[in-house]
């Protein structure tokens, strides 16, 4: 079959084949006197405003830091979890304790990140999503669902950053009758970067603000904690809270997983998935030797461990990084920590500017929320199925949701139409020409073609789609030429199973 003028389409393999800086880098050095170097940080973090809690912190990172630590965990203290709680086993006793645990629940969503790795110049959560409607549409949506069914408060409660503050309360302005008692936002923090050559703040004149860094999310407790917002809450009468990423579509709050925290009193529990080959990299779960559940992410494993770090039989759980808080315990931990978790550290080393590669290096401190598993006595996690993990990191994520292989409910949930039999399409698509959203609306100016039969979809090189293009089976377009290729209108492609 012919595909166009240059195109050979082989369903041997489903293939549609269309044939046609210097690195600035600087060593460590000896280490420096802490006292001294740190003051230099201190200062600086006073001048911009943030609360002694911030600044205690990061000194509490920074001295690790210079002591030579790497924030590694090794295989000796990350043990395997064998088996877990598993959410299919939740029977409707779970269901009835959750519906009434709701007027005592809060949603958080961790809502800083701009999405500038996919282009966007705003809150990633704003961005069109499904049907027209953004991440925030869709969560808002959900949430009034909940709220008119089961007669209940339940806030929502976002932890903005600077950069996403002001656009995603205008966003909120835009639903009249979401009305809350309850702050709606607090700030993420944000910390210095660091030196790698000599451990002192990182300047760049040219564009100070790149000099500054978010913390990670592990920030959501110290944020939550110096905005007031945790004790507002508490004095309010919440007892729950469901933390999840603004960007993943199935972290909808479900009451068999309220009704659990709630009958086991349980203080923290993560939700976890079955990890595949596509989690390899991604953090998991562990067991420290004395039995306290741990989570490691990649930057925390030693480089030589790599191998059995990414062995999906040996580590079975990956984090969603949807977590479930009881927030009275959290404020007696807080209280009994002074405010500081201890959540290990994770050491990043970027370019000082990462649209400049050859930039100075700098580290980054940073932790990760679902790291305070480590923190309460009596953390759990739960097996949740893969379907409440539907996070979009990139445009092929995107271009999944986009089409038909997904649908939008009456209750505002964004699922696998049943065609698919619980299995998502998957989307594989060239950085070089789609990783930007312009690029990938420029590519699909009719939307996205249809994959509600697709098993997989890989492009590589420079291809438009025209209107009503057909995936189905596994398919894989090469096309090697400069120019762009058009796939014409109506183009039904069919790949092996």
């Amino acid at each position: 079959m012919r595909v166009g003028t240059d195109s050979t389409y082989m369903n041997e393999g489903p293939k549609v084949i269309v044939k046609p800086s210097n690195h600035l880098s600087t060593q460590m050095q000896e280490k420096p006197a802490v006292n001294d170097k740190f003051s230099l940080f201190a200062s600086k973090m006073k001048q911009d405003g943030l609360p002694q809690l911030v600044i205690s912190i990061f000194e509490h990172y920074y001295r690790q830091l210079v002591s030579g630590e790497t924030g590694f965990i090794s295989n000796k203290v990350a043990e395997p979890v064998h088996s877990l709680p598993m959410y299919d086993d939740l029977d409707e006793r779970f269901e009835s304790y959750g519906q009434a645990a709701l007027e005592k629940a809060v949603i958080i969503k961790l809502n800083g990140g701009l999405g500038t790795s996919m282009g966007l110049q705003g809150p990633k959560s704003l961005l069109p999503v499904k049907n027209g409607l953004s991440f925030m549409d869709i969560t808002v949506n959900q949430i009034m669902q909940l709220r008119d069914r089961y007669n209940a408060r339940l806030p929502l409660v976002l932890m903005n950053s600077f950069s996403t503050n002001e656009q995603s309360l205008e966003a909120l302005t835009q639903f009249p009758t979401f009305t809350q008692e309850t702050p709606v936002a607090f700030l993420q923090h944000k910390t210095p970067k660091i030196w790698k050559s000599d451990f002192t703040p990182a300047e760049w004149p040219e564009e100070p603000e790149k000099e500054w860094c978010p913390p990670g999310h592990g920030d959501l407790y110290a944020a939550i904690d110096s905005s007031g917002t945790l004790d507002k809450l508490l004095e309010a009468g919440f007892e729950y809270a469901f933390v999840s990423n603004s960007d993943n579509l199935g972290a909808t709050l479900d009451p068999k997983i309220l009704g659990y925290l709630a009958i086991h009193n349980v203080p923290f529990l993560m939700e976890v998935a079955e990890r595949t080959a596509a989690d390899r990299k991604g953090g998991h779960l562990a067991r420290r030797p004395d039995g306290q559940l741990i989570l490691r992410e990649s930057a925390q494993c030693p480089p030589e461990e790599m191998e059995q770090f990414q062995d999906t039989q040996r580590y079975r759980f990956f984090n969603t990084n949807n977590l479930w808080v009881n927030l009275r315990m959290l404020r007696k931990v807080l209280d009994d920590r002074q405010g500081i978790l201890g959540l290990p550290l994770i050491r990043n080393e970027k370019p000082v500017d990462p649209t400049q590669p050859a930039s100075p290096r700098v580290y980054q401190l940073e932790t990760a929320m679902g790291s305070a598993i480590a923190v309460f006595d009596g953390a759990q996690a739960i097996c949740v199925p893969r379907t409440r993990f539907l996070p979009v990191k990139k445009n092929s994520d995107l271009l999944g949701l986009w089409s038909d292989a997904y649908e939008l409910t009456d209750e505002y949930h964004l699922e696998l139409a049943k065609q698919r039999n619980g299995i998502a399409p998957l989307v594989s698509l060239d950085d070089e020409h789609y990783g930007l959203i312009e690029e990938l609306k420029r590519r699909f100016p009719q939307g996205a073609p249809s994959l509600i039969r697709c098993n997989e979809l890989r492009i590589e090189g420079d291809v438009i789609f025209g209107k009503g293009i057909v995936i189905e089976g596994k398919i894989h377009i090469i096309h090697r030429n400069s120019r762009p290729y058009l796939l014409e209108d109506g183009t039904r492609l069919v790949g092996n199973s």
